[in-house]
């Protein structure tokens, strides 16, 4: 009987050292680069009117200083504030406003 489970733990323990499947490590250096959109300049006269009317409507005190379009048909907008207050704005040729 003592062979019997003794036999038993042996081979248990012979299967699973077989079944023991190295995983690769992780490698933690590698850097992930997101790509949003190729967006392109554009001048500004060559928006959509729905997206310069968008601009107008929800940032009155606005100038748009840059315009992007990718092949989307979505547009990068780099807006100035009258007081001097920049930032970036995304939307779609509806005048949609997007968020990336």
């Amino acid at each position: 009987m003592k062979n019997l489970a003794l036999a038993t733990v042996l081979s248990f323990v012979g299967i699973t050292a077989f079944a023991n499947v190295e995983t690769p490590e992780l490698e933690t250096n590698n850097a992930i680069e997101i790509v949003v959109g190729d967006f392109e300049e554009i001048d500004v006269s060559d928006l959509p009117s729905a997206v310069t009317t968008a601009v107008e409507e929800n940032y009155p005190t606005a100038k748009i200083a840059k315009a992007y379009k990718n092949d989307e048909d979505q547009y990068k907008l780099d807006l100035t504030l009258e007081d001097g207050t920049t930032g970036t704005v995304y939307a779609d040729a509806e005048g949609n406003w997007i968020d990336m």
